[in-house]
């Protein structure tokens, strides 16, 4: 392992050296849940050992509750307020246009991998889709690719090529539960063919859509995560395990998504076209989800703001609407790249724009989503003792690095 001569100061924050290898998983849309029924179950024996051996806490992810803004924050280790991605999509204001927020020019801090790959250690980064790619391995001299597009990594591109040869299995299919799977296998062979310093993971959450905590395939995925890590603890690792966000049912009694059209209403209030919803779930993975998330800004003239918002309130299943200066205060979030209005769904609901614009026929179960603060709750464990935390410290995903590097005892 490289020696790191000093800590390393990002973003305000202080992160010492790792004294062993260290693994830093994101598991999506873990709802702590799943974690639960799964070492009932007897299927995670590792994860069930963690409460004598490790540590095991819930913290909260921010909000919006979605992939982008949390893995961002995570390897940053601060608040979208700091580092910019508040979403996975967004309306880019200086060019009137919707935008994937998945290009490093909008990342507004640099990440923690990037600093201590400067400082001498080895780092490795692997993301199940290719969105969170450029992302997570801006400005990092080290190993970064993802699963989705792991045959085209190259030593120029990812700092490692034939990754399909090295870690053993095929490139998977997106939507597929072995896209996590080869995140996990090449996770376990970059330690034993590199031993990076500090690892990365970040899987999909193609079964937490499709499955609630306890059923069959959902405890099958936990089982096959379980067995690699304990394979990578087996190895000296670090490890630590947490999420971006939970997930959860948007459905009716009858098992039907339970949607509010905001665009639909908006129009029919105050005029087509004179509000414009804008949706953060969306990005290039839709099927599961049908680009329906808890979580919504709302642009609109300043006349029609007290009427939209009013609306808005007015709507069953909706949990609350804010301005853009409580909503940026409150979630700390930029208030450059969020709405006028913000809005947020209860547990059981779903926000969209207008029905047609939604396809749902990818669903072949009900669906299952995230995105609101229903979503925000979510593990924190580690195969360590912990010491020093504070008692009434507020946990949150992205302090995994600084509990992880600062606090995590040796074994």
């Amino acid at each position: 392992m490289n020696t790191i001569d000093e800590a390393v100061q990002v973003n305000g924050r202080r992160y010492a050296r790792p004294r062993a290898p260290t693994v830093v998983v994101c598991v999506d849309g873990c709802e702590p849940d799943y974690l639960t029924h799964a070492i009932q179950a007897g299927v995670a024996p590792w994860l069930a050992r963690l409460h004598e051996r490790g540590t095991s806490l819930i913290g909260e992810c921010v909000v919006p509750s979605f992939t982008n803004p949390n893995n961002l924050s995570i390897v940053t280790g601060v608040p979208p307020s700091v580092h910019g991605i508040c979403g996975n999509y967004f309306l880019d204001a200086a060019r009137g246009e919707e935008v994937m927020m998945n290009d490093p020019a909008y990342l507004r801090a640099p990440t923690l991998l990037a600093r201590f790959a400067a400082s001498g250690a080895r780092v490795a980064v692997v993301t199940a889709k290719d969105k969170l790619r450029a992302l997570l391995g801006h400005g990092l001299d080290g190993i970064c690719f993802s699963a989705e597009k792991a045959a085209e990594a190259t030593l120029d591109s990812a700092g490692i090529d034939r990754v399909p040869e090295l870690v053993g299995l095929p490139v998977p299919p997106v939507y597929s539960v072995a896209l996590s799977a080869f995140v996990f296998a090449a996770g376990v062979r970059l330690m034993e063919t590199h031993r990076p310093d500090l690892t990365y993971l970040s899987t999909t959450d193609y079964i937490q859509h499709k499955c609630a905590p306890g059923a069959p395939e959902a405890n099958a995925f936990y089982a096959m995560m379980d067995r690699h890590l304990a394979r990578l603890d087996a190895m000296g690792a670090v490890i630590a395990l947490t999420a971006d966000h939970g997930m959860s049912a948007k459905t009716d009694a009858a098992g039907r998504p339970r949607v509010l059209f905001l665009q639909q209403m908006l129009d029919d209030t105050l005029g087509v076209g004179l509000a414009r919803v804008i949706l953060p779930i969306t990005d290039p993975y839709v099927v599961h989800h049908g680009a329906l998330g808890s979580f919504a800004t709302v642009y609109a003239p300043p006349a029609a703001l007290a009427r939209a918002s009013e609306r808005l309130r007015s709507l069953p299943g909706v949990e609350c609407v804010l301005d853009r200066e409580t909503a940026a205060e409150r979630f700390e979030l930029p208030p450059d790249r969020i709405g006028d209005l913000v809005v947020i769904a209860d547990h059981l609901t779903v926000l969209g724009t207008r029905a047609d614009r939604h396809d749902l026929s990818g669903l072949t179960v009900p669906l299952r989503s995230h995105g609101g603060l229903s979503e925000q709750l979510v593990p924190l464990l580690f195969n360590r003792r912990l010491s020093g935390l504070d008692p009434d410290r507020r946990l949150r995903n992205f302090d995994v690095f600084d509990l992880a590097l600062n606090h995590a005892q040796p074994a």
